[in-house]
């Protein structure tokens, strides 16, 4: 695997482990607030970055050894309208600027694992980052999330959405039976 590649799945992987923690910690602190629905949010979300952190691990596979991991990330405990903010930041970062850029290298290095784990994480944070915006925009109004129906989850390729479930994933093709359910 070329070196760059590696580099660039190993920060991602970073990134999204820390994204996972990160969001199960603003989860619970969320639902402690009265916000459960913001809590089940983040909780559908971690279990999202979870599965991209898992796609960049598994195409670690090709090269051992330890590595230092560099990653940026969002530390802290605030309001739960800063701290959607913060998952809005951290998902646009990815979205315009990360994953563009690793998702390119990955082409021209023609890494088709990689390529297809970095594509996978890109489509699934356009759409963190919007449910992050209507969930703050209630909290801002100091309400919860509307949330009809289940979150749902692909777990292959961190796809997530609400209400009428598509029978297969519109990003990676996995049957909805598959998806988990928040």
């Amino acid at each position: 695997m070329n070196g760059m590649t590696a580099e660039f799945l190993r920060s991602a992987f970073g990134g999204e482990s820390q994204a996972h923690m990160r969001y199960l910690v603003w989860g619970d602190h969320a639902e402690k607030k009265g916000f459960k629905n913001i809590g089940r949010l983040y909780k559908a979300v971690a279990f999202a970055e979870q599965a991209h952190a898992s796609g960049h691990f598994k195409e670690l596979s090709k090269v051992a050894g330890g590595f230092s991991v560099t990653s940026g990330a969002e530390f802290g405990i605030g309001t739960v309208v800063e701290n959607l903010q913060g998952a809005i930041n951290g998902e646009l970062h990815e979205v315009e600027q990360m994953y563009p850029v690793y998702l390119e290298a990955a082409k021209f290095q023609k890494e088709k694992g990689a390529e297809k784990t970095f594509h996978y994480a890109l489509e699934a944070e356009k759409i963190h980052a919007e449910l992050f915006k209507q969930a703050q925009d209630a909290a801002r109004q100091e309400k919860d999330f509307v949330i009809d129906k289940e979150i749902y989850v692909c777990p292959v390729c961190g796809y997530t959405g609400m209400g009428e479930e598509p029978e297969f994933c519109p990003v990676c093709g996995v049957k909805k039976a598959l998806f988990k359910r928040f």
